[in-house]
């Protein structure tokens, strides 16, 4: 009877070893539940394909991916001055697998009270660049000076292809129509229409950065009239700038990559900490040269905060007063 008891006992505890030998096989550390990122990162922009926002993310994306070891696929969800798509992102977990582009265009919807997001909504991991806008009109156009502009806004409307309702691109129109120039905001919410209205006759203006239409310019399709900066831009020295003509406004684009308020942020210095190197580049500084951009745009995640909102304080200066 004591041996049959001891045999008893002893297949007990052989079961029980093998299944505990078994679990111990299925349980993940705490540590490699916790690695970031394990799966693939979406990378959404919020704009339609060809404009900046699109040009970044596909230039980014494959250096980004040797940085954090998997798959960034991109991701077009145009609409709304970007807002479709930052909602996208914004209805996901915070959890570091969904980032958007986010740009200044969004950025000057937070000056409208009605917004139903907030800038506390985003986290910025980085900016990767910043670069002058202008005005453009078709390289047929017979509009070919801005003086030509200002002596035709006089008599007449003219129609400029902006991003969306809000945005900078329409806060530099108004800037315009309140000096008595008769100058309409027509959105297009892709960028291939707002090129194609200018160089189709459906727009007399295209208001954009100069790099996101390099193309154009080097197979003089189109050309900038104006370029809202401070000092004329060295590669288009014939070119007036803003500020020396008395039009003293001059909001940068920006483009960055935001991740939804809430994420870690050991995963936020992660994927910061990733595009920085991807910044550091000898191939992105090229890019940023080739796209007329400020070379030193990269911001890190420790002061794109500030910088954000201190170019929100800029857009309200020239938001028209309700």
């Amino acid at each position: 009877m004591t041996m049959k008891k001891d045999m008893l006992s002893n297949g007990f505890h052989g079961i029980c070893s093998v299944a505990l030998v078994a679990l111990a096989g299925t349980i993940v550390p705490a540590s490699a539940q916790d690695k970031y990122p394990s799966r693939p990162i979406e990378l959404v922009v919020p704009w339609g394909p060809g404009g900046g926002a699109d040009q970044l993310a596909r230039k980014i994306a494959p250096a980004l991916e040797k940085e954090l070891k998997v798959s960034l696929p991109v991701i077009n969800v145009a609409g709304a001055t970007g807002q479709t798509g930052l909602n996208k992102m914004l209805t996901s977990p915070a959890d570091g697998y969904s980032i958007s582009i986010f740009i200044a265009d969004t950025l000057a919807l937070q000056m409208d009270p009605a917004t139903k997001w907030k800038i506390e909504d985003i986290v910025p991991a980085a900016v990767m660049i910043r670069q002058p806008s202008a005005f453009f009109v078709a390289e047929n156009s017979p509009l070919k000076t801005w003086k030509d502009i200002e002596a035709e806004a006089k008599k007449r409307p003219l129609k400029v292809a902006i991003t969306g309702f809000g945005s900078a691109d329409d806060l530099h129109v108004i800037y315009f129509t309140q000096k008595g120039l008769k100058l309409t905001s027509v959105p297009f919410a892709k960028p291939a229409e707002r090129y194609t209205a200018i160089l189709g006759g459906h727009a007399d203006i295209l208001y954009e950065q100069l790099g996101d239409v390099k193309s154009f310019l080097d197979g003089k399709q189109m050309r900038p009239v104006l370029i809202f900066s401070e000092a004329r831009f060295p590669a288009f020295g014939n070119v007036p700038a803003s500020f020396e003509l008395g039009h003293r406004i001059a909001i940068s684009q920006f483009r960055s990559i935001a991740m939804k308020a809430g994420t870690d942020q050991g995963r936020v210095k992660g994927v910061s900490d990733a595009l920085a190197k991807v910044a550091a580049t000898d191939d992105y500084k090229a890019w940023l040269k080739d796209q007329y951009a400020d070379e030193k745009s990269f911001i890190p995640a420790a002061g794109a905060v500030a910088f954000m909102k201190q170019e929100l304080e800029t857009m309200r200066k020239y938001a028209p007063k309700k």
